[in-house]
């Protein structure tokens, strides 16, 4: 049985997404992906919850080398700094998700109150800590595994980058999908977590936990040997370790950012999750940081094993039990590691989509594609974040001086935004709650301020570098939308003239005599036109007679015009020609049509040039004149050809078996079809 002629083939990309992704979605369907909240909170806070695994060790990693062993007693001061600041950022994103139930969060803020040109800081600040995340995420998990599994060491970089393009894929294939998985690796990793914590508690208290002498340990990173908290811990290494702590509150965001993934009311669910989110992020980093205090882990100076490791055997001991409990804590936090991305793979495409929508990305990013994800976002950040890898080698210390600018950048927007909002709304309770966002608002700019003096020569340079050309790249982008808008568009108040062209000539330009050739002047002679001709730039003279020749045996009334054409620059010829036809008629309007014939994706590039595109581009640009590509598939007929032999063929061997002649019919006959 054959196909039906109008059914349309899968291409070739079609059948990878099938294979890759699944069956496609439907968009009736979106609701059917909206996450519950339990769900929700396992997909949308791997991010913050994951960096515990790596927040307290570089707060480390910065005072040990200055103030000595009197680091550790300035670990937990500068960790309950940041929980303040974790608490005040939570109040003013629980305020967030109730008012602007519609996902983008600072962007979203920030273009409410102050204007869309100053919400694209708040747009540039999360896009760049999207892409560093994705990069930071999967290189802090990769030295989860290669702390437990020290021959995979030579291959960090490899693993990370795998892991990547594997959790890309993951999200590609639709968020409810990959919610779940990636809610169970959170779940995991919490569950191990305060095990360690309450292990560690209930050690101490009772028996006293094991300490590390960093001192003595070969490979960790150096320790001041002078009078420590008064000598070595000057105020600018307490601000760079409070800066590099700073990175445990990234992703707290990330709710307020994806609010439409929740299930209605999305407000109250969203205010609900982000709660608990908070609660056992800072239950988390406040237990790991009094456990390193404890058991005086160290940060290596080749970033594994890692302070956790040390904490977990610190804690659980060298016996079979034990070595168990630590392959466990390892897993569960390379799992969350290599799965805390996804926030900014939630995140990011959400974002990028709405600031496409506002015209100041491009405007593929708001399309959906095969699994109802915003498939464009999805690549251009996995690519960004692979080209980050590269560059830095998949190092946690070189990723983190990128990491806490563009977050804080986003605390301070959404805070200072909410705050005008308070002020302008004034609603019940509204007092208390501005207090609260400017004070949000305040210490996050004041992190941001940190950061760049603080970094600036580890990196951070950079990003001060790119945030202001990002920002500026997005106000030009827009500008050329809305210039393009200018001329595009009418007013609502002016009625479109749908009348034809008082004078309007056709030009049709034709290589050879063939189907493709014969359609479009068969498409010319329809438009009812003033004037229609075939128009042949010669460039090989002979070729041009042949033509002539059999375009004269023809009996119809479209004339063929023959351009000389000697540098062979057919863009330019079309163009040159197109505006003398203007000139020479004053009032006309010409149409050009380009017959162009199609064929197979892969192959019809390399074995065919886009001579048509590149002459209606050239003609397009002549005021007055219009361009249309005439298509005629070629991949389709070739298709159907062959399958009307296939039936000639059996046919005639089935007339053959009962003594019937019955000669196929060849395809050259049929091409007329």
């Amino acid at each position: 049985m054959t196909t039906p002629t109008s059914a349309i083939p899968l291409s070739f990309a079609d059948k990878c997404k099938r294979v890759f992704l699944g069956k496609p979605l439907t968009s009736d369907q979106l609701d059917s992906e909206k996450l519950p909240n339990a769900v929700a909170l396992g997909a949308l806070s791997p991010d913050a919850i994951s960096s515990t695994a790596y927040g307290p060790e570089q707060i480390m990693v910065e005072l040990l080398p200055a103030a000595g062993m009197g680091a550790f007693a300035l670990l937990l001061p500068i960790t309950g700094v940041i929980l303040v600041i974790l608490i005040l950022v939570t109040g003013t994103y629980r305020q967030t998700v109730m008012a602007y139930a519609r996902s983008g969060g600072a962007y979203t803020v920030a273009r409410d109150n102050f204007g869309p040109r100053t919400a694209q800081v708040a747009a540039a600040a999360l896009l760049i800590d999207y892409v560093v995340t994705v990069a930071v995420q999967p290189a802090a998990a990769t030295l989860a595994v290669v702390s437990a599994i020290p021959v995979l060491r030579p291959y960090h970089l490899e693993i990370t980058l795998a892991a990547v393009v594997l959790i890309g894929l993951m999200n590609l294939r639709g968020l409810r999908r990959a919610g779940r998985a990636f809610a169970i690796t959170t779940y995991f990793f919490v569950f191990m977590i305060v095990v360690t914590i309450l292990t560690g508690f209930v050690r101490e208290m009772f028996w006293g936990l094991p300490k590390y002498n960093p001192q003595h340990i070969v490979g960790a990173v150096p320790v001041h040997h002078g009078g420590g908290l008064i000598m070595g811990a000057t105020v600018l290494i307490v601000l760079r370790a409070f800066a590099n702590g700073g990175t445990s509150l990234t992703g707290v965001e990330a709710i307020s950012n994806t609010t439409n993934v929740f299930r209605k009311p999305e407000g109250n669910n969203a205010r609900r999750v982000l709660t608990i989110m908070a609660c056992i992020l800072g239950f988390l980093l406040a237990g790991v940081a009094w456990l390193t205090h404890v058991t005086h882990a160290t940060p290596y100076l080749d970033e594994y094993p890692s302070m956790l490791s040390e904490i977990t055997r610190a804690v659980f001991g060298q016996s079979l039990a034990g070595n168990l409990m630590y392959f466990l804590v390892q897993a569960a936090t390379a799992a969350i590691l290599f799965t805390g991305c996804n926030t900014s793979f939630n995140g990011f495409p959400q974002l990028a989509s709405y600031v496409a929508e506002d015209r100041f990305l491009p405007r593929p990013l708001t399309k959906r594609g095969h699994r109802l994800v915003f498939s464009n976002g999805i690549i251009t950040l996995t690519a960004l974040a692979l080209v980050l890898l590269l560059v830095t080698e998949a190092s946690v210390s070189a990723l983190v001086p990128f990491f806490a600018i563009g977050v804080f950048t986003a605390f301070a927007m959404t805070g200072f935004g909410m705050t005008k909002h308070q002020l302008t709304h004034r609603g019940r309770g509204w007092r208390p709650k501005a207090a609260v966002n400017l004070a949000a608002g305040t210490l996050s700019a004041i992190v941001v301020g940190i950061f760049v003096v603080a970094k600036f020569t580890e990196g951070a340079w950079l990003v001060v570098i790119i945030f202001p050309l990002l920002v500026f790249g997005l106000m030009r982008l827009n500008r050329k939308y809305r210039d393009e808008a200018s001329v595009l568009e009418m007013a609502h108040t002016e009625r479109p003239d749908l009348a034809r062209h008082p004078q309007l000539r056709v030009l049709v330009f034709v290589d050879t005599i063939d189907l493709a050739e014969i359609e479009a002047v068969r498409h010319g002679n329809g438009m009812h036109a003033d004037h229609v001709a075939a128009v042949h730039f010669v460039v090989d003279v002979d070729h041009a007679m042949r033509l002539r020749e059999r375009w004269d045996r023809f009996e119809h009334d479209t004339p063929l015009l023959l351009i000389n054409c000697p540098d062979r620059h057919l863009s330019r010829a079309a163009h040159e020609m197109v505006y003398r036809e203007l000139k020479d008629h004053p009032g006309s309007k010409v149409t050009v049509l380009l017959p162009r014939r199609t064929y197979s994706a892969l192959l019809g590039r390399l074995l065919h040039d886009r001579t048509a595109d590149r002459m209606a581009r050239a003609v397009s640009r002549i005021r007055g004149a219009t361009a249309i590509i005439v298509p005629y598939d070629i991949e389709s007929r070739i298709a159907r050809l062959a399958s009307s032999e296939r039936d000639s063929n059996r046919s005639a061997k089935n007339g053959s078996a009962k003594g019937i002649s019955n000669t196929p019919t060849p395809i050259s006959s049929l091409v007329g079809d």
